[in-house]
């Protein structure tokens, strides 16, 4: 219902009636600003949450031995920048040594042949038998075009890709004529000398063979170990990558050993990096979360309007499990390990409660004992696992259940404005209605008025009259 504004009061009722709301509404702002502050709390946890969740994934990691196992292979090669093999290993490797030359590489077989004439073939739609280590595969063409056999042949699952070649019309001297035609190249998918292929076709007088012009023969890579002593021996394999040479060591070979060149040495060995990286991003992740803690507990210094100094908490100041995870992980992360203090080792913590990795001292350490160095990082790595899971685990972590109470505190607050929002809207209509009564009240007061006024007028004017 619109308010009658001031026909006859003269009054800014819908002024006044904003203004009376205004007043009223003041406990839903409270709520809004009690709202607003929840979502944002919400937010500060979430991130901190995620930190520790990403510290409690390293630190797992770190306190694992086997993360300690890692090993790294490398080829090298007397004289040589760029050895004719590469090494990779899987985590049931060992660090070792291995001698060796690379005999051959793998090949797949290269063949030229000619096409048929149209009318050698048993049918206009003609049909070529691929036989490749004793199994045979039935490729049928949509017409004896060259491209449509060659679509044939690459269909999936023929074990050979074709191309059509242009080369020049010899006559019989082997002189080209200077004409041109297509010559089909097959080339096997797959390398080793059980993949050589052959090829025959479907012809007038039966089955017949394709003429295959050799381009290259499909032969298997080869390795010799422990070159030039009683222990030499070869491996073989149809493809280019030996598996297993060593135990979790695959080679894969790209260019045999060049004759009268040094032979290649494989080495396995720890791999320095990613240890070291198992101390340095547990650092990291500590001094992460432990920051993010400091900058939303810090207080903050402001002047109000009177020159006065106001002192205001961090938004996570006065939270009781905040100030308890930063402690203890404050102490987990420097507390010794069987008697060796984590800085020994290069874990530091400085008096701002900040940690550092000193690589120096961690490599020092790891060349003096590395178990030692070992025992330590996993020890501090386990503590602050466990901490860090109890704080962010999905279902009963500390700081996820306070992200959940924080969320159903502005679920709830939201629900409560949202009544405001109704209460007002009926407190508005309430007035508009009391407003506009008052007008047809006062409208009729002033009819009545007028009314009077003009029976006096003529009361008195009847008067002077007599």
């Amino acid at each position: 219902m619109a308010a009658i504004d001031g026909i006859v009061s003269g009054l800014d009722t819908a002024a006044l009636i904003d203004s009376l709301l205004t007043l009223e509404s003041g406990n839903q702002s409270l709520l809004k600003t009690k709202q607003s502050t929840a979502s944002s709390l919400v937010t500060i946890l979430q991130s901190l949450n995620t930190k520790v969740s990403s510290l409690a994934e390293h630190a797992t990691k770190a306190a694992k031995t086997e993360s300690w196992q890692a090993v790294k292979g490398t080829i090298t090669q007397t004289g040589v920048t760029a050895p004719g093999a590469t090494v990779s290993t899987s985590a049931t490797a060992t660090p070792g040594t291995l001698s060796f030359r690379v005999g051959a590489v793998a090949a797949s077989q290269a063949s030229l042949t000619t096409l048929p004439a149209d009318a050698a073939y048993a049918s206009g739609t003609p049909t070529f038998t691929i036989t490749r280590d004793g199994e045979t595969t039935t490729v049928t063409a949509a017409s004896t075009s060259v491209a449509d056999v060659v679509d044939a042949f690459n269909a999936s699952g023929t074990g050979v890709t074709a191309t059509a070649v242009k080369v020049n019309v010899l006559d019989g001297n082997g002189v080209p004529t200077g004409d041109t035609t297509y010559r089909l190249q097959l080339t096997g998918r797959e390398t080793g000398a059980d993949n050589a292929f052959t090829v025959s076709y479907e012809g007038t007088s039966g089955t017949t063979a394709l003429t295959l012009d050799q381009v290259r023969a499909a032969s298997d890579a080869s390795l010799v170990l422990f070159p030039g002593t009683a222990a030499q021996q070869t491996l073989t394999s149809s493809s280019n990558t030996f598996e297993d040479v060593m135990t979790g060591v695959d080679l894969t070979v790209t260019e045999a050993t060049a004759v009268g060149a040094a032979d290649l040495t494989v080495t396995v060995a720890r791999d320095q990096a990613a240890v070291k990286s198992l101390a340095s991003g547990l650092v990291a992740n500590l001094n992460t979360v432990l920051t993010e803690i400091t900058s939303r507990t810090r207080s903050s210094t402001t002047t109000d309007s009177d020159g006065r100094t106001v002192v205001s908490g961090g938004p996570l100041s006065g939270d009781a499990t905040v100030r308890l995870l930063q402690q203890r992980m404050l102490s987990e992360g420097s507390l010794p390990v069987d008697g060796v203090s984590p800085a020994d080792v290069g874990i530091v913590i400085g008096r701002d409660g900040t940690f550092t990795f000193d690589d120096a001292k961690f490599t020092s350490a790891m060349a003096a004992d590395p178990e030692k160095v070992q025992k330590v990082v996993q020890g501090v790595a386990d503590r602050l696992a466990q901490t860090a899971k109890s704080a962010s685990d999905a279902q009963t972590g500390t700081i996820t259940q306070a992200v959940t109470s924080q969320q159903d505190t502005v679920k709830d607050l939201g629900a409560r404005i949202d009544d405001w929002d109704d209460r007002l809207a009926m407190r508005r209509t309430s007035l508009e209605r009391q407003y506009a009564a008052l007008e047809v009240t006062l409208s009729n007061l002033q009819s009545q008025s007028s009314y009077l006024a003009s029976q006096l007028a003529s009361l008195t004017g009847s008067s002077s009259s007599s």
